[in-house]
């Protein structure tokens, strides 16, 4: 399974926001690959090739809100990428450059301090349940990215005029999708850059694996030794 990142940015100048010595783009496209994401796509507008520019070396691709030049096949499903949700349009041009993508995470570019190896429990518990969304949580608040199953959105052109990915997240979970939520001791799930990195609360990580409660070696072992 492959699991992408769809780094969402309404503005240039929200994806080039100072965010731990780089663009908070950067920040993000570098944790997403450090966490085990690919391909890394950054939807957000640069009329003048500033954002590109901050990701040179990167793993990370810029396509336009308004770019209908897509890479091939990335029309895949309904709907075009003139009208599609940026969200659908990362998606698609995920699908388009590694065809093997199961899931994306939609990941708004503000929440630049999530740490890498909440991407990874997010793609190791995707690999346990590949229909179910999937969001972390930081002490019962919602949090992003949100690991979202290729499933559900793609042949979904009814879901292209949500004017924002929490009312597409909604309206997936209205019409019946599966959702699971892992509170992931990560506090930067929650709290965008405007808190200061260096106030951010301690990462505390996952009380118990991802994908359940690991068997109890010990136990099965005294079970089947022969009595002495």
């Amino acid at each position: 399974m492959t699991v992408a990142a769809v780094v969402l940015a309404e503005t240039t100048g929200d994806a080039l926001r100072p965010a731990g010595g780089v663009s908070a783009a950067r920040q993000v496209a570098d944790t997403a690959w450090a966490g085990g994401a690919l391909p890394i796509v950054v939807v957000a507008p640069d009329p003048e090739g500033a954002l590109a520019a901050s990701l040179a070396g990167s793993e990370a691709d810029v396509i336009s809100p308004s770019d209908e030049r897509l890479p091939p096949g990335a029309e895949h499903g309904q709907g075009t990428a003139r009208d599609g949700h940026p969200l659908l349009r990362g998606a698609r041009s995920a699908f388009a450059r590694v065809g093997e993508t199961t899931a994306v995470l939609a990941w708004p570019v503000q929440m630049a301090w999530v740490d890498a190896a909440t991407v990874t429990a997010l793609l190791e518990a995707h690999a346990a349940a590949p229909d179910t969304l999937i969001r972390p949580t930081w002490k019962g608040t919602l949090g992003w990215p949100v690991l979202v199953p290729l499933t559900l959105l793609l042949d979904r052109p009814d879901l292209a005029a949500l004017p924002h990915p929490a009312a597409l997240l909604d309206a997936l979970e209205r019409r019946g999708a599966r959702v699971r939520t892992l509170d992931l001791g990560d506090p930067g799930v929650a709290l965008s850059t405007d808190t200061a990195r260096a106030a951010l609360p301690p990462f505390e990580g996952p009380d118990q694996p991802v994908t359940g409660h690991p068997p109890d070696w010990g136990a099965d072992v005294a079970r089947v030794a022969p009595e002495r």
